[in-house]
């Protein structure tokens, strides 16, 4: 197949082209700037260029959008604007093109995120569950899902994507740091749930979506079992043969991180049923066995 990335260079893009590359599909990277050093086998083309040329993308079988500034940073105003419009703008770029092509793709795999369920310790999240707005993560999700509905024609995927582990990038080098330097333990309560999922099955779950037509909606990307923080923390100390014991009061967060410590001290435990039920299997389902993989890699 011939599959468009957008977002193609970041930490989730660039492991999913490689799987692609390896699994005998043509693969085009759209992004901002050409790197200097591009990867084996993928063809790279830039906004402007598709913009100006959308024929370059004619014969694209799949489009993969994951592009859009991360969550990772503090949230000033300005961050905020930058954060909901770089999402909205590849949303309605990657809709303008579909709308353009003659032939049009089989499939597009939008990004989204767990946050659109809120947060709770106590309910656990299906597809099937409510969206529900209560900070600036969700109400970013629900307005990127909404814009997502721009996409016509064609089968959409809104891939709800949880903490996606990997050692290259993402949030688990940071999440493991502080055990490396001997002061690991619990975040606030540590009873918050961490849904997560190893960069492995991630890029498989999306193949998996592409290649299976009676797929469609929403797409929880979170293993079959999510942890509480304190769980978490423990089994990153018992992998890497580390203390876990020094806590972190929720107030510190706070006074550091600002609106964004959000993500830390508040969680869901999101279920994937809807691929499950379509008979998709995690090589990595629970997290002992992720974070082995991780530090043998």
């Amino acid at each position: 197949m011939k599959i468009t990335i957008c977002g193609g260079t970041g930490f989730i893009g660039k492991a999913l082209s490689e799987h692609l590359l390896q699994q005998g599909h043509e693969v085009v990277i759209i992004t901002r700037k050409v790197p200097e050093t591009a990867q084996n086998g993928s063809k790279y083309l830039t906004w402007d260029q598709i913009d100006a040329t959308p024929v370059l993308l004619e014969g694209t079988e799949a489009i993969v959008n994951l592009a859009g500034s991360s969550l990772s940073q503090r949230w000033t105003p300005k961050s905020k604007q930058s954060i909901i419009e770089s999402r909205m703008k590849t949303v309605q770029a990657v809709s303008k093109l579909v709308h353009t092509l003659h032939q049009k793709p089989a499939v597009v795999v939008q990004a989204s995120a767990i946050a659109i369920y809120g947060t709770s310790r106590v309910d656990t999240f299906s597809e099937e569950s409510p969206e529900h707005v209560v900070d600036f993560p969700s109400s970013v999700v629900k307005e990127w899902e909404d814009t997502a509905e721009l996409i016509q024609g064609v089968r959409l995927i809104k891939l709800r994507t949880s903490v996606v582990l990997g050692t290259h990038g993402g949030a688990f080098p940071l999440m493991k740091l502080p055990y490396t330097l001997g002061f690991g333990g619990k975040i606030g309560s540590g009873k918050q749930w961490v849904s997560w999922i190893h960069l492995h099955d991630m890029v498989r779950l999306i193949e998996f979506c592409i290649t299976h037509p009676d797929i469609s909606g929403p797409v929880n990307a979170s293993a079959p079992e999510p942890v509480t923080n304190n769980q978490f923390g423990q089994t990153v100390g018992h992998i890497y043969h580390r203390p876990h014991w020094f806590p972190v009061p929720s107030f510190l967060m706070k006074t550091f991180l600002g609106e964004l410590s959000l993500i830390i001290l508040e969680g869901q435990r999101v279920i994937p049923d809807k691929i499950l039920k379509h008979g998709f299997r995690f090589d990595y389902p629970t997290l002992e066995k992720a974070l082995q993989n991780l530090k043998e890699n």
